[in-house]
């Protein structure tokens, strides 16, 4: 195939689902640029490569989000790039920190920041959902988690982005962004090291806490891997979820009618959240490595390959989702690759959807309807994650 997709331009950026189609049915494991990386569409050859890490690693990640112009970045050397053994004795680390049995003793808490913060949000006239709702809620969740001081809250989102899909996005002679970039690196640096050494003379009942008293085999770990661990918590609970709670609204605006639905039985608010993320995925592209030649949907792929694992693509496929490019809130059947799978399954599942459902029901309490705004919504896409950036919407009074 001579003819190239490109993933970063302006017209796939801004709806990927036609090109995502046209490359399951006609190249399935194709090079795209910019770059030519490889890209993997198709559900079963997504799957096959999250199952593999032997085959594809994912240090992949890492060299994604640390181009040579950036000067090192602490989310490249977290454990979301590293390959098993050495993923496995990290994860368990935060594990307990997002399981059932925590998910059950934050609840309440997040529930009253959730009511606090709809309960503010103007009735009958447009606003910017973004900032005060879909972004408000995850990164105080988030903060509260990891004990950062709310008045760092606005800047949380910020740091993600730049330091994640934003530094895979820079043209060689965007120097400006270049530069954003960097200075977002040195602020997080700075500010989480200031964190560790406060948290070593005083300890308090959060997560940066319990990493300084955790160790690997019997070593504790190191400022540079503590940071890097903090810097994957602050991504993996503000992108996630502030893209869904968006990506949530954008659906309710295209069908008024699953609004009036859900908030008369908000008991499948849970699952039209799993429809949300399935549909319109805050992740779409993972990337990896071959660690050896291998073949993959028919093409015989070198030892080295960079590839992007395109779940946003897999969350459509046709053969795993009949009408795959409907919105079914009465889907049947586990939609978790939203999520990841395998060794890298995200952490912090439970806690998105905690957040999306208490959200929602605080919504829903507050507000009889949903409009659009005056003014047009606007995606926020990088080669890695999409969601809206901004989202002019009109609440309704109940």
């Amino acid at each position: 195939m001579t003819f190239r997709y490109n993933v970063l331009s302006p017209e796939f950026r801004n709806d990927p689902y036609p090109v995502y189609a046209d490359m399951r049915r006609n190249a399935p494991v194709c090079q795209v640029d910019p770059g030519g990386m490889w890209a993997v569409t198709r559900h079963d050859d997504v799957l096959f490569v999250l199952k593999n890490p032997e085959l594809f690693s994912s240090r992949g990640f890492g060299l994604a989000v640390n181009p040579p112009w950036l000067g090192g970045n602490p989310f490249a050397d977290s454990m979301i790039t590293m390959d098993p053994p050495q993923h496995g004795r990290l994860r368990a680390l935060v594990s307990r920190a997002f399981g059932t049995f925590a998910m059950a003793r934050v609840e309440p808490r997040v529930r009253a920041f959730a009511e606090q913060a709809v309960a503010e949000l103007p009735l009958g006239e447009p606003i910017d959902i973004v900032p005060p709702y879909a972004l408000r809620i995850p990164a105080f969740v988030i903060g509260d988690l990891m004990g950062l001081s709310p008045a760092l809250h606005a800047r949380l989102k910020r740091w993600a982005d730049l330091i994640t899909g934003g530094v895979t996005t820079v043209r060689p002679d965007e120097h400006d962004r270049k530069e954003l970039a960097r200075g977002a690196v040195a602020d997080l640096r700075r500010y989480f090291g200031e964190l560790l050494e406060e948290r070593r003379r005083a300890p308090a009942e959060d997560l940066v806490s319990d990493l300084l008293t955790a160790k690997v085999d019997g070593e504790a770990l190191t400022q540079d891997e503590l940071i890097a661990f903090m810097t994957l918590l602050l991504v993996g609970g503000i992108e996630t979820a502030v893209n869904m709670l968006g990506a949530s609204l954008v659906v309710l605006l295209e069908r008024p009618e699953l609004w009036e639905r859900l908030r008369a039985d908000r008991s499948r608010i849970p699952a039209f959240i799993d429809e949300v993320l399935r549909y319109e995925p805050p992740l779409h592209a993972v990337p990896r490595t071959t660690t050896a030649e291998v073949e993959l949907g028919g093409v015989k792929l070198p030892k080295g390959a960079p590839l992007l694992v395109m779940t946003g693509s897999a969350n459509r496929d046709e053969s795993q989702f009949p009408d795959g490019g409907q919105f079914n809130l009465d889907r049947p059947g586990p939609k978790n690759l939203p999520f990841g799978h395998g060794v890298h399954f995200c952490l912090g599942a439970q806690l998105a959807r905690l957040e999306g459902r208490l959200a929602l029901e605080a919504l829903f309490q507050h507000a009889r309807g949903i409009s659009p705004g005056p003014e047009p919504m606007a995606w926020h896409r990088t080669l890695l994650v999409r969601g809206p950036g901004s989202l002019p919407i009109v609440l309704h009074s109940a």
